[in-house]
């Protein structure tokens, strides 16, 4: 079927277990990666993700729409954001994150790496 290509998260490619508190469906379409990663309460990228990235902090580009729950973000260079259900948001490599409250987190990400959340 030329021009044309339909996938489900729900029948997702491949699932990506955090070390904890979550885990990333993956869908591949489109020659990229679309994401949707549930976080559940008390995951932070760095106690749940770093293990499996081995880098200092997220070093994966986001381009994500919040369906549920709440998430901080803290750039490298200090700057922190609160994304929330309808919230868009572009976050840039160099970063750690973490659930907000007692609600998991649930987001589509249209901008990961190929390889978040994939041991390395």
């Amino acid at each position: 079927m030329a021009g044309i290509e339909v996938k489900s998260l729900d029948s997702p490619d491949e699932t990506r277990p955090f070390v904890d508190k979550g885990q990333a469906e993956v869908v591949n379409i489109g020659g990229g990666t679309v994401l949707r990663g549930t976080f559940e309460p008390g995951w932070r990228w760095s106690e749940h993700v770093k293990p499996l990235a081995k880098t200092d902090s997220c070093q994966s580009p986001h381009f994500l729409y919040s369906l549920s729950g709440r998430m901080g973000v803290a750039m490298d260079d200090g700057t922190e954001i609160e994304i929330g259900p309808g919230d868009v948001a572009r976050i840039e490599p160099g970063h750690d994150a973490w659930v907000i409250g007692d609600e998991a987190c649930v987001a589509v990400d249209f901008g990961p790496s190929p390889a978040y959340a994939k041991p390395q």
